[in-house]
């Protein structure tokens, strides 16, 4: 899969501006929140942010990247939370989570043509619901992305346009439900 190199220190600076001038950076912890989920995989955490807010709030999280500059910075953030080096589409942790849930963008951080990889890496992990938040202006389009699930037995539940759960309306970034399907 495509490879970005990342600095874990300065993206996460990014995010911890971005509280200190008093935007809320936690919109997709509390979207998965409302799930009720006892544990959570955060694929494709980066340095954990969405993660660490989970775990705060009692949540078993497992963080799984495949850079390690993000990982590094995620495991001096919060060292008690298991962060896994993988490439999301060979990850197998052997067991579910009631919760998957992949923020920022990254089935655009794999090459293209492998978000069906990716997708199925992901859903080998799911027990209840997969959620996803991604751009849809570069190249990967939410039916494709809907093709790719239930290619991997999920079915879409419901979709947003922002992690505040307003209306898709078929706009530039869609938060996507898709849930195991239990035929």
């Amino acid at each position: 899969m495509l490879q970005h190199v990342w600095n874990g220190a300065e993206y996460q600076g990014r995010f911890d501006a971005l509280a200190a001038s008093g935007k809320d950076v936690h919109g997709e912890a509390t979207f998965v929140r409302a799930y009720g989920p006892k544990s959570v995989l955060d694929a494709g955490c980066g340095t954990g942010r969405v993660g660490i807010e989970l775990a705060r709030h009692g949540i078993e999280v497992v963080g799984a990247d495949v850079d390690e500059s993000m990982l590094a910075h995620a495991r001096e953030l919060a060292p008690d939370i298991p962060w896994v080096r993988s490439d999301l589409a060979e990850l197998d942790l052997g067991r579910t989570f009631d919760v998957v849930v992949m923020a920022g963008n990254v089935p655009l951080f794999t090459a293209p043509g492998t978000q069906d990889a990716l997708v199925a890496g992901v859903a080998r992990h799911v027990g209840n619901v997969l959620v996803a938040g991604f751009s849809l202006d570069r190249g990967y389009t939410a039916e494709q992305y809907d093709e790719h699930c239930a290619q991997a037995g999920l079915t879409l539940v419901e979709r947003f346009a922002t992690w505040d759960r307003k209306p898709f309306e078929n706009g530039g970034y869609a938060v996507t439900v898709s849930r195991l399907d239990r035929r």
